[in-house]
């Protein structure tokens, strides 16, 4: 019986976050003959000390609190000077954050606002953001120079897609740099939700590389798993709002109008469903959403022939937390995913920081029934010329043979008949007085409803329930279901994050890596690397090479990328 070796492979995190990659690695295996590799955090490094602290929570590890800005981007970003105390981060500093061990990996996942399709182009371009762009390039560098004397045997460099062309200066300059060291490079674009199996699809750009000395094996990619639908996730977890989910399972405040906007987005689609409503004169034709004589209350109004116009009306804005209305005129900045509606059978989109539903903070098409909303095959009503289900001694669930559609016009009613004088489902006029109350007053034995003239105001927040046209709830996602579609827990487990800010929470998560994809990714690079401990310089695998050695990568095409 061979022994066992075990080998410690560790991983050190620049921009890590809340730590859900860290969290990836620490729950990786790999293994190549009777070498087991053992991942270990040895820390990260974050700006935002309510990330750090959720750093501790999910890796068990200290993090560091650093700004890593030089000074000049540091005044470029927060438009002044820094405080008296602040100081430019050494590379003394960064070697402390990791216990003054060397990484054999060392995963960064640099600030993306800058890159990301969703900050238009002109914004883009602004001092403020390309000093937090340069960050991608000055993480590096204080990475490689920190550990110059003995290099990680394997780099990963995480952002968004679009990385690739509105920073392709700078990853020019990072990729020259990474070969000045030693390194081989490729850039890669991958579907974290494939990677993990999550019930998201998430594109990533992937920077690897692979010093080339100490680790001559090919790093393969890691294998591609099925997308899971997003019912598989949230069918495990309580109902949104059950005090067992904690406060990160609240159903956030929206406002009114945007509820009813939600309920007529078709599951599957977004804002463009609402394209399909008649409307005439500023008001749905086909459902009546509100008395008549509120006439126009909620109507869609026609957006103007000029973006940004804003009437006295509930007309939407122009901005990151408005809806894209389907008659403006065409735009290039005019973002699809607005009121995105996530079939409960189908994965969901990427996880952002977005932090409501009209900024693509997705919604869900919930099948399952909730208070105030009913239960499918609850309170049947049968057909009169239907058989009933069964008849059972009681009816409190609201099951079996209940009720009845009784054709039978009601004038002809006599006498004596209970459902004749008693006002049963009466509604009292809001400018009239009520009956006597009664000690069984109830809305099904009486005059005991009232005709509210009371309505919200468009803009008034609330957590609603609306049936939608497809008989389910559709509302938004809690924080605490993004953090199990992003893998950051299991759906039946609880999640507590530094703070009370659900914006601040959402901002986190989304920003976060998933651990089930960056498990996938650790998985790969520890067996590369006990590979080439156990004196191995090639190796056969079904899956495309992921780095290739410099010479053959500068005459080969890599497959597959970018």
């Amino acid at each position: 019986m061979q022994t066992v070796i075990k080998k410690k492979i560790r991983h050190f995190h620049m921009f890590c976050g809340l730590g859900a990659g860290a969290k990836g690695f620490n729950k990786a295996n790999a293994r190549v003959g009777n070498m087991v590799g053992e991942f270990e955090c040895l820390g990260g490094i974050d700006v935002d000390p309510a990330a750090i602290k959720d750093f501790k929570r999910l890796t068990g590890v200290e993090g560091t609190v650093l700004d890593l800005f030089d000074r000049d981007q540091y005044i470029a970003f927060h438009g002044r000077e820094p405080d008296s105390n602040w100081r430019e981060a050494t590379t003394a500093d960064i070697k402390h954050a990791a216990g003054n061990q060397r990484p054999h990996i060392i995963f960064l996942s640099a600030p993306c606002k800058g890159f990301s399709g969703l900050l238009n182009e002109t914004k883009s371009k602004t001092d403020k953001y390309q000093a937090l762009n340069r960050l991608t390039l000055r993480g590096v560098w204080l990475m490689l120079e920190a550990w110059a004397d003995d290099l990680p045997e394997l780099i990963v460099f995480e952002n968004v897609p679009r990385i690739a062309t509105r920073g392709r200066h700078l990853l020019d300059q990072i990729t020259s740099m990474l070969r000045q060291y030693g390194y081989a490079v490729a850039e890669t674009t991958h579907d974290c939700g494939e990677l993990g199996g999550l019930a998201q699809s998430r594109k990533r750009f992937l920077l690897v590389a692979r010093q080339t000395e100490k680790v001559p094996p090919f790093l393969y990619e890691p294998q591609k798993k099925s997308l899971q639908s997003v019912g598989t996730i949230l069918g495990r977890m309580p109902m949104p709002g059950d005090i067992a989910g904690g406060p990160m399972h609240r159903i956030p405040n929206l406002q009114w109008k945007t509820w009813v906007r939600l309920a007529f987005v078709e599951a599957g689609s977004d804002w463009r469903s609402l394209n399909k409503l008649a409307v005439e004169d500023s008001v749905l034709r086909d459902y009546l959403i509100v008395p008549e004589f509120y006439n126009g209350y909620l109507g869609v109004n026609k957006w103007q022939d000029h973006i940004g116009t804003i009437d006295g009306k509930a007309r939407p804005c122009n901005g990151a937390y408005s809806i894209a209305d389907p008659r403006m005129p065409h735009s290039e900045n005019r973002q699809y995913g607005i009121y995105k509606m996530v079939d409960w059978k189908k994965a969901s989109g990427s996880v952002t920081g977005a932090a409501h539903v009209a900024g693509a903070a997705m919604s869900i098409a919930d099948p399952r029934s909730h208070t105030g909303f009913g239960g499918k095959g609850k309170y049947i009503v049968t057909p009169f010329d239907k058989n009933a289900n069964t008849v059972i001694a009681a009816s409190t669930t609201g099951r079996g043979a209940f009720a009845v559609a009784d054709p039978r016009p009601t004038n002809q009613r006599t006498k004596g008949d209970n459902y004749l004088t008693n006002g049963h489902y009466g509604v009292v006029p809001f400018d009239e007085h009520c009956g006597a109350v009664s000690a069984a007053a109830g809305h099904d034995n009486g005059r005991w409803s009232v005709a509210d003239p009371r309505l919200p105001a468009a803009d008034e927040k609330m957590v609603c329930v609306i049936r939608a046209l497809d008989d389910t709830w559709h509302r938004p996602f809690t924080t605490l279901e993004l953090a199990a579609l992003q893998s950051i827990i299991e759906p039946e487990e609880f999640l507590e994050l530094d703070g009370l800010s659900d914006q601040a929470w959402r901002e986190r998560i989304g920003n976060a890596v998933p651990p089930d994809a960056s498990k996938a990714i650790a998985e790969v690079m520890g067996t590369t690397l006990l590979l080439a401990w156990s004196g191995e310089t090639f190796v056969l695998s079904a899956t495309p090479i992921w780095v290739r050695p410099v010479a053959i990568a500068l005459t080969m095409a890599q497959e597959g990328w970018a």
